[in-house]
């Protein structure tokens, strides 16, 4: 993935929309900023990040104001744990929306 995001880029592909908003809002810190993130990169690419660097900053940046989470939580999201399995699944059987314009 692309590292370096024009603002108006940010917004067509990183903004959650209502039915991502509904699903992220039952979780909270690091859990609810990291399941917006696997979502919308999910959504943007296909796949999943193989690790937290694989996110660009300024999404990480942007998602955590939409989710209202500071940004340094991406940091605490647990690539091992139970949860990030729950996510990836949860956002597998998500219905495939087309690639970003």
């Amino acid at each position: 993935m692309r590292q370096d995001w024009e603002p108006e880029d940010l917004i067509e592909v990183w903004t959650l929309l209502e039915d991502d908003m509904k699903r992220v809002r039952t979780k909270s810190g690091a859990t609810r900023l990291g399941f917006a993130l696997l979502l919308k990169f999910f959504e943007a690419e296909a796949r999943f990040p193989e690790s937290a660097k694989e996110v660009p900053d300024a999404a990480v940046e942007y998602v955590a104001q939409q989710v209202k989470v500071p940004a340094e939580a991406w940091a605490d999201y647990d690539w091992q744990s139970k949860a990030i399995q729950r996510h990836r699944g949860m956002t597998r059987r998500l219905p495939r929306k087309g690639p970003p314009h």
